[in-house]
């Protein structure tokens, strides 16, 4: 069986706009031959989403969470193209699912094109930093940060993230099931954005010494 590379995933997926794992399996049924797995997943409907990307998705709803008796609480936009596809159990479902996934990972953005350069080089340059004083040879580095950076991506972007209720093995990201999701109901997914807030989320908070402030009330 031909050797399924990171790389052939990645260019079947960003030319059919199939989920990951789709391509993955894909790509091993047809050992490797990039043609037969495009045709293989047209033929299973899952490269429908990559036909719907430049729809406008101006419908769609905005969902609220709650958790931990008021301590978190998030928001989220979920576009689709028509007001009858923001009314359906699989919509709704993924939607709902989403800001409990928010809520679980405090993502800090919603994709990796919101991230600033300086952000970004400042990352590289402490992954780079590290890498140099554990010794590495300098031939290697730029690799191992690229590889870094993808994993930083997948902690701190929603769209990069895996699905905290995944089942089954599967390793899918928001962004997997947001074009699977778009090939099942017919119409283009997009989440727009989302907000995440933690009570009391950078606030300095007073640190009490009880022992102290009874010495004081007492005038020691």
């Amino acid at each position: 069986m031909a050797k399924i590379s990171v790389k052939d995933i990645k260019e079947l997926r960003e030319s059919t706009g199939a989920g990951m794992m789709d391509c993955k399996k894909a790509l091993k049924e047809t050992e490797g031959d990039m043609e037969k797995a495009k045709e293989f997943l047209r033929k299973k409907g899952l490269a429908a989403a990559a036909k719907k990307s430049g729809r406008i998705a101006a419908e769609g709803t905005i969902q609220s969470y709650i958790h931990g008796n008021g301590k978190i609480g998030v928001m989220v936009e979920v576009n689709c193209e028509t007001d009858f596809a923001a009314k359906t159990p699989d919509f709704t479902n993924f939607v709902e699912q989403l800001t409990l996934h928010i809520a679980a990972t405090s993502p800090l953005y919603l994709e990796e094109k919101e991230i600033s350069e300086k952000v970004i080089q400042k990352e590289k340059d402490i992954h780079t930093a590290q890498l140099k004083d554990q010794g590495k040879p300098e031939k290697i580095i730029g690799k191992i940060v690229e590889g870094k950076m993808n994993k930083w991506y997948s902690q701190v972007c929603l769209m990069n993230q895996e699905f905290s209720f995944n089942e089954d093995g599967s390793k899918d990201t928001i962004e997997d099931l947001a074009k699977n999701l778009t090939a099942k109901i017919g119409e283009k997914i997009s989440v727009r954005r989302f907000v995440r807030w933690e009570l009391g989320e950078g606030l300095e908070k007073r640190v009490y010494d009880i022992a102290k402030d009874v010495q004081d009330e007492l005038g020691n």
